[in-house]
């Protein structure tokens, strides 16, 4: 397959939007079976699709925070006992006696971690496919191909393509060279007025027919409740004031700057009702709140301003998105709500005891004596970097004892005599 220049050309990324966009297309292709072939409504179901496979991952994640909050006053205890101690010996008994607090729960340190790193790439990968769609929906792709062609065909078309994008403030990247896929992005990005002005340009008047054919095309597959979603809302909006004030606003035009405005209101209450939703962690520390109360509002801002600024398709995305997750947090609230750490705790018991069963579990003396011993290997291994360090005979508190022997008895050896070195060093090794 030909791979367009309007994809996603992030290193990793590209792989995970070209799976993310065959999925777009695969909606698109069943959309277009059903006679509703539209990019709106593609949008949609491509995020209800998305959000619903992450709908694990957004549950682990949670899952994970809460238990971290229930065994916070423990680490604390911990880390109140190793407090001011900074040698390697403490802090590797400090992270020794943290693992163990985990691990008495089954929970992972990067149980909460892990998941938001695996949701990452997602979310920016998903953003390519929405920004880049004629890249990934082939039936869109074939609507501007033939006038794509025909317009590069027009001598000068690079130049007259340039000065069109400069005089309409385009938010198009063409590059030195004009590329039938660079055309292709110019051609989606054009708005309603738009394709009336590329109607009127005389070098084009031979192909006005096919530009006034593939704009209605293009026109059927991009509007949404009354507006094109290739725009911003930001350029409806201005648009509508500009017309008021000029005295030309039309019914159409009020309804599109309407939804233009909707759009970022929406982002923001969504967003606003999704973090009021999220389960409220119980902390006596006042920075620790104070960042959490500044994330719940720079959030929802933030989603505003997104919204306005990228197109339509974003700010339906957004939307449906914060909408889906707020349905997917009552249902997770109450799921959490029904956690008990004493249950947790005897599942993670069951689980050890599982994987290590008792020797009386053995049918005869020889396998008990057999599973003896690879548990006490087992055992050791995992231990002895810690009960060495506490020993008298073994690890550091050896090595200390061993050196003050050596340099005790050395003064009263015969530097003459190889036998009296001999029988020192062999005392030192018992």
């Amino acid at each position: 397959m030909e791979i367009l220049l309007s994809k996603s050309s992030l290193p990793i990324l590209k792989y995970i939007a070209e799976l993310l966009g065959l999925l777009m297309n695969g909606i698109y292709e069943l959309l277009d079976k059903a006679g509703a072939a539209n990019i709106g409504l593609a949008m949609i179901f491509f995020t209800i699709v998305v959000y619903v496979i992450m709908t694990p991952v957004q549950y682990s994640t949670q899952r994970s925070s809460k238990i971290m909050a229930a065994l916070n006053p423990e680490i604390k205890k911990i880390q109140k006992k190793y407090a001011g101690k900074r040698d390697q010996y403490s802090m590797q008994k400090q992270q020794a006696e943290t693992q163990a607090l985990y691990a008495k729960y089954g929970v992972s340190m990067s149980g909460s971690c892990l998941p938001m790193l695996i949701q990452l790439p997602l979310f920016f990968s998903v953003y390519q496919v929405i920004l880049y769609i004629p890249g990934y929906i082939a039936k869109v792709r074939m609507i501007f191909d033939g006038l794509a062609a025909k317009i590069l065909s027009v001598n000068g078309a690079e130049e007259i393509i340039s000065t069109f994008v400069s005089d309409n403030k385009m938010r198009v990247r063409l590059g030195d060279t004009l590329t039938q896929e660079k055309a292709i992005d110019f051609l989606y990005a054009l708005k309603p007025s738009q394709w009336l002005e590329l109607q009127k340009v005389s070098q084009f008047a031979s192909i006005k027919s096919d530009i006034a054919a593939t704009a209605t095309q293009s026109q059927h597959v991009t509007s949404f409740l009354g507006i094109n979603i290739t725009e911003a809302p930001v350029d409806v909006i201005r648009t509508g004031f500009s017309s008021f004030k000029a005295g030309t606003a039309d019914p159409m035009l009020i309804a599109a700057m309407c939804v233009g405005i909707a759009i970022p209101v929406l982002a923001w209450f969504t967003q606003w009702l999704n973090y009021k939703l999220m389960p409220q962690q119980n902390t006596n520390n006042n920075q620790n709140m104070g960042m959490l109360g500044s994330m719940n509002t720079i959030m929802p801002i933030f989603s505003t301003v997104i919204c306005v600024t990228l197109n339509m398709g974003i700010g339906i995305y957004w939307i449906m998105g914060a909408v889906i997750r707020c349905i997917q947090q009552v249902i997770i609230n109450r799921r959490l709500g029904k956690i008990d750490l004493e249950e947790l705790r005897a599942r993670a018991q069951a689980k050890e005891a599982a994987k290590n069963p008792a020797p009386e579990a053995y049918g005869n003396r020889a396998a008990r004596r057999a599973q003896q011993a690879r548990d006490g290997s087992r055992s050791s291994a995992s231990t002895a970097s810690y009960s060495d360090l506490d020993s008298p005979r073994g690890g550091k508190a050896r090595t200390i004892q061993n050196t003050e022997r050596y340099y005790t008895e050395m003064s009263n050896v015969d530097p003459n005599s190889i036998t009296a070195k001999a029988n020192m060093v062999r005392s030192l090794d018992s």
